[in-house]
């Protein structure tokens, strides 16, 4: 269908000055010019609006983020990893404030046991975005290890985490596969949202609710002794 910019205005609920603020930064493509100062727009720029809506104000991407995302967009971009682009920065864990130190400067600077380092470098309780590349992150994890070390208790937690890491990521990937083959021309806002909202809160609410949980019934018992 074609729509006139009132009409995405009100099917969006987002200003017409941001809309043509969209185009001119290349993440909508130009309008259909009918004739002078007439534009007609289609369902795609109202799905990318949608899209770049639902980005910054649920997930907090920035426009360079969804830009670049848009970019490497193709014609079935729901069914595309680049939808994901806009978050690889939340899914790693990274900051940009954060320093970054190559694998000998990371050792000296932190004190860093080497063979320590690479033991859980291979058993992926640490995993560096780059190969040669680490952060206070790391540092936090090699810390948490050597306070288990030191009280004498083994960190099977960290080592089952990732265990089960490894089989939720391949739960995901497969989510998206999944809703890749579901995609047809209406669903297109609801497929990003499923896998967005699943990554991003569910995943979270889930796990800590199950924490509570089983804590709170621990605790629970032991009050009633």
């Amino acid at each position: 269908m074609e729509y006139k910019i009132s009409e995405v205005v009100a099917k969006t609920n987002i200003p017409k000055s941001t809309i043509l603020y969209y185009i001119k930064e290349g993440l909508l493509p130009e309008a259909k010019k009918i004739k002078s100062n007439v534009h007609k727009y289609n369902d795609e720029h109202i799905e990318l609006i949608k899209y770049i809506k639902y980005m910054q104000e649920k997930m907090g991407s920035s426009i360079d983020e969804i830009k670049l995302a848009l970019e490497n967009k193709n014609d079935s971009f729901s069914g595309s990893y680049s939808m994901l682009a806009p978050l690889m920065n939340t899914l790693s864990g990274e900051s940009t404030t954060l320093k970054h130190y190559t694998k000998s400067e990371f050792i000296e600077y932190f004190d860093i046991d080497s063979i320590l380092l690479d033991k859980l470098i291979n058993d992926n309780i640490l995993m560096p975005i780059k190969e040669d590349d680490f952060t206070q992150k790391e540092a936090f994890i090699i810390n948490l290890v050597e306070n288990f070390m030191e009280v004498g208790v083994d960190y099977t937690v960290l080592k089952e985490y990732v265990k089960h890491a490894k089989i939720i990521a391949e739960l995901e990937q497969k989510m998206q596969k999944d809703l890749c083959t579901a995609k047809n021309e209406d669903n297109f806002s609801t497929l990003w949202k499923i896998m967005f909202e699943t990554l991003f809160n569910t995943k979270e609410y889930i796990f800590n609710r199950s924490t509570y949980k089983v804590l709170y019934k621990s605790l629970k018992n032991e009050l009633l002794k």
